[in-house]
């Protein structure tokens, strides 16, 4: 990885709940030096990707981000076509929805919508999507380009007891995703949260993306998981179309297949 990529990875450690960071935590967060960590966000903040806050000397987001942001909306409109999509997934199921885009091989955060049904619910506050650990990025492994399980496997941290780091954990899971059309991620990046996504395609007949509902593991029944995955179907086709694009006919029968045979959970690990 180049000096130039690695300070611009830094940025994926922000979020709305940790909207500033200092230096040393930053270190931490990102498994590097203090004076490598320095210089890189010292580059950063001379490019105006990140500034100070004067008042405590923390890391924020610049507003250069801010600006990309909204040139990348405006000609690549991706949020505008999912939010009203995952307001009516979060309202249907009671859970907490999102929605990621792929690009290259890193699966990033788009926006989500959460219920007010439960006091407790997910909160799903990522930037970038582990793909090995995710129900949304297991979907991208199953459903994106092959090179991706070869970046899922190149430093697989293990987030919990249940998550994937073998090669062949991790093929099961993919094999079982492509014969059901659904990503399941159950206590692999968090012990008590339970997810399922399915892709969502663009204008170029490739995966963009995928749409996931988190819920609380406890929370799951057998007709919960249904209606999940009966609203994820509808979401990943309303998104597909305000995205330019189709659901493939291999996809379509996939799903039929599945909602046929609700027993088709996830294989033992």
């Amino acid at each position: 990885m180049s000096s130039t990529a690695k300070a611009l990875t830094l940025l994926s450690h922000f979020s709305a709940t940790r909207p500033e960071i200092g230096l040393s935590q930053l270190c931490r967060i990102a498994g590097r030096d203090k004076a490598t960590t320095y210089r890189h966000l010292q580059a950063l903040e001379a490019a105006g990707f990140v500034e100070q806050n004067p008042a405590t000397k923390h890391y924020r987001i610049g507003p250069v981000v801010m600006q990309l942001a909204q040139v990348r909306e405006a000609t690549v409109p991706r949020k505008e076509g999912a939010i009203p999509v995952l307001t009516a997934l979060a309202d249907a199921t009671g859970e907490t929805a999102h929605v990621t885009v792929l690009s290259g091989a890193t699966l990033y955060g788009l926006c989500e919508r959460e219920s007010p049904l439960h006091g407790i619910r997910a909160v799903v506050d990522l930037n970038v999507f582990p793909l090995h650990a995710t129900a949304s990025g297991l979907c991208a492994l199953a459903f994106g380009p092959p090179n991706l399980l070869e970046e899922a496997m190149g430093n697989p941290v293990r987030f919990t007891e249940q998550t994937p780091t073998t090669r062949s954990d991790l093929a099961t899971r993919v094999e079982h995703i492509r014969k059901t059309g659904f990503g399941c991620a159950s206590g692999t990046y968090e012990d008590e949260i339970h997810g399922l996504a399915t892709p969502v395609f663009d204008h170029s007949g490739q995966l963009a993306g995928a749409v996931a509902v988190a819920c609380v593991a406890s929370r799951l029944s057998a007709d919960l998981e249904q209606l999940i995955k009966s609203e994820l179907i509808r979401a990943a086709r309303d998104i597909t179309r305000n995205w330019g694009g189709a659901i493939p006919a291999a996809l379509e029968a996939t799903w039929a297949r599945t909602m046929t045979s609700p027993n088709a959970m996830e294989p033992a690990s």
